[in-house]
């Protein structure tokens, strides 16, 4: 009851804000008719664009916050934003998984610096964020609802698209160490800089960490599951003129955490690793003609992720196995942009992709022994697709596109969108809807798996429509927003009595997206969400058929306040509330429908600049204390503090 009533508060002061200020603190249009308060994104068009002009309901994670939160990976910027929701099993190193408006963690479109991240190998070609640290970040944006018109498969319910940083104007080196609860530790070190018509940014990150049971200790658990990774990165640019420069992006993964065989009793296991290794790769080239009427892109990514697992016999775990997982993508994609006339503009793209799987698992129990073997397989999806722009006198904004995709085993999908908006000068409030379909390709392992493909699947499919309202005030010391989201997938990968993969499952989810940013003082930043979702699977035959998708919560809220005074100290606080969700407990062959409890987190983080070039800080975690699953039975960091410095030499 308590919660809420401030949920209803929290609503009411969004909706009344508008009548508390006078017009004069209205943000006005300049004499060019250019809004000057806009950020400009690039994943919700392809092209730079402002984001006042933008339908689509699309967040910026910059690096003035994710400097100032002090937060070490992405997964926990992610936790911060309206219609996301992070579920980790376990502590650092543990699969970690991203769920946007009510869609499947599979339905999200991950882009790092333009390389598509989600796993070739994996049955659903989902991306895992556990290795990801928030260091060398330069922006993450979301862009959520379906988006395959401008990306293809896998963009079903959004897209996170993560931007490293570039070379800086001078050269300049930096070391950050930190160390703390858990017996953890983390470097990062590097240095940018520029030289005439080139300019670089060389990256290394470290992290190792003795970790707690990924297994809840409530269930008895002891065994300590640890984690380290080592992560290089290189991005380098050359301008050759002012119409041409070439970019490319480079960065390694390795990684080794220690698994539980599940979360609840008798999880434990101390024999169980799991060892990563990932390189991924892209070349691209901008250009331009003289005028600006025609400019380009084209690019060459490829991405391997090799990930191994092996445990041995154990007390309450008598088998032993060891597995393998083989997974390449290799893409090609060009992009021209042509400004027709002053209100129009049109995007032409070519995409061609190739994924690549191979697997061997094996298992020996009591029961007897079974082995696997994915024998080398790979799928061809080739994609063209058009979207124009129109902006008619800064007021009517309008984004439609169309695509084809032709997949060498299923055959063809077509998607497309269109997202209206309208900015009202006078009070500067905008109005925005968007409407678009997604499409998922069957991954590989869904096709072609000895024990559970079917080569007749046909691309899983979704629908979705918002509508919102925003509004600018107190020359944007002040802004609000609400989306209302509604979306439909069909034709969902599920599994028949013999376990081969059919086109069976279907859901729906629909919510409200509320946001509330404010500026109240010099150096204050308050940043204020809620998401309230609903989600129902309806799949026929199903005993859940009615009832909500796992893990998607109903009620999220999250409020965030960074203060820097005397320009020298930063504080920040975050409190996090997420209400209950449902999870299934699985016990050998059954499983059970079980309820998560809703918790509220609290995490501090402050610095102090020393000098110009030093800073130090520290940070508390889960500040309360506070028990709470995201995956039944498995347990999450408590009260946690850490401390740390970061040098800065130009």
């Amino acid at each position: 009851m308590y919660l809420n009533k401030i949920l209803i508060a929290g609503i009411v002061s969004v909706f009344l804000s508008p009548l508390l200020f006078s017009q004069d603190n209205v943000i006005q249009v300049d004499s060019t008719g250019i809004y000057k308060m806009s950020d400009i994104v690039v994943t919700a068009t392809r092209t730079e664009t402002p984001l006042i002009e933008l339908a689509n309901s699309i967040t910026v994670i910059d690096s003035a916050e994710i400097v100032n939160s002090k937060k070490d990976n992405v997964m926990d910027l992610l936790r911060d934003e309206y219609g996301v929701n992070v579920v980790q099993q376990g502590g650092p190193g543990k699969l970690a998984n991203v769920y946007i408006r009510g869609g499947g963690s599979e339905h999200t479109l991950v882009l790092l610096d333009g390389i598509e991240m989600n796993m070739p190998s994996d049955p659903g070609n989902t991306y895992d964020f556990s290795n990801i640290p928030a260091d060398n970040i330069q922006r993450i944006e979301i862009l959520r609802g379906p988006q395959s018109t401008l990306y293809g498969s896998d963009a079903m319910a959004g897209v996170i698209n993560i931007i490293t940083r570039t070379g800086s104007a001078k050269n300049k080196y930096f070391l950050s160490a930190e160390g703390g609860a858990y017996n953890t530790y983390k470097f990062d070190a590097g240095f940018s800089g520029s030289a005439d018509i080139f300019n670089y940014q060389l990256n290394l990150n470290r992290m190792n960490t003795n970790g707690f049971s990924s297994a809840s200790s409530r269930y008895g658990n002891r065994e300590k599951d640890g984690a380290s990774n080592l992560i290089g990165s290189l991005r380098t640019g050359i301008m050759f003129s002012r119409n041409i420069n070439v970019n490319l992006f480079y960065q390694y993964t390795t990684g080794k955490a220690d698994y539980d065989q599940h979360g609840g009793v008798f999880g434990d296991d101390s024999t169980y690793i799991y060892n990563l290794e990932e390189n991924s790769f892209r070349l691209e080239t901008n250009y331009s003609d003289n005028n600006n009427f025609w400019k380009g892109k084209a690019g060459i990514s490829y991405l391997r992720n090799v990930r191994k697992y092996s445990f041995d016999s154990t007390l309450f775990n008598p088998s032993s196995s060891s597995s393998i997982y083989d997974g390449r993508k290799l893409k090609f994609d060009i992009q021209n942009t042509f400004d027709i006339a002053k209100p129009l503009s049109l995007i032409l793209g070519f995409e061609n992709e190739k994924e690549t799987s191979t697997s061997d698992y094996f298992i020996y129990s009591g029961y007897g022994n079974f082995a696997s073997t994915f024998p080398l397989k790979n799928a061809v999806t080739t994609g063209l697709f058009a979207e124009e722009q129109t902006n008619l006198n800064n007021f009517f904004f309008l984004n439609t596109g169309v695509r084809y995709d032709h997949h060498n085993k299923f055959g063809d999908a077509v998607t497309f969108r269109i997202a209206p908006a309208v900015i009202i000068p006078a009070t500067l409030t905008k109005l925005k809807a968007t409407y678009g379909t997604g499409f998922k390709s069957p991954s590989l392992f869904y096709l072609y798996d000895p024990a559970f493909g079917n080569d007749k699947l046909k691309p899983e499919r979704s629908a979705g429509i918002d509508a919102g309202i925003e509004q600018f005030l107190m020359n944007n010391k002040l802004s609000f927003g609400a989306t209302y989201f509604y979306n439909s997938f069909k034709d969902l990968f599920g599994f028949d009595a013999n376990f081969r993969t059919i086109n069976t499952d279907k859901s729906q989810s629909y919510g409200l997206e509320l946001y509330l940013n404010i500026k109240p003082i010099d150096g204050m930043n308050i940043k204020s969400n809620y998401t309230y979702t609903k989600t129902k699977d309806l799949t026929d035959n199903s005993p859940d058929r009615n009832l909500p998708l796992l893990r998607r919560p109903v009620h999220k809220g999250v409020v965030s306040v960074n203060y820097l005074f005397i320009n020298k100290f930063n504080t920040n606080a975050d409190i996090i509330f997420v209400g209950e969700r449902d999870d299934k407990f699985f016990n050998g062959t059954e499983s059970e429908r079980v309820k998560l409890k809703g918790y509220t987190l609290i995490n501090f983080a402050a610095s102090y600049d020393i000098f110009s070039y030093l800073q130090v800080y520290g940070k508390i975690n889960n500040v309360s204390d506070t028990y709470y699953e995201e995956v039944y039975g498995y347990a999450t960091p408590g009260f946690s503090l850490y401390v740390g410095f970061r040098l800065t030499v130009d």
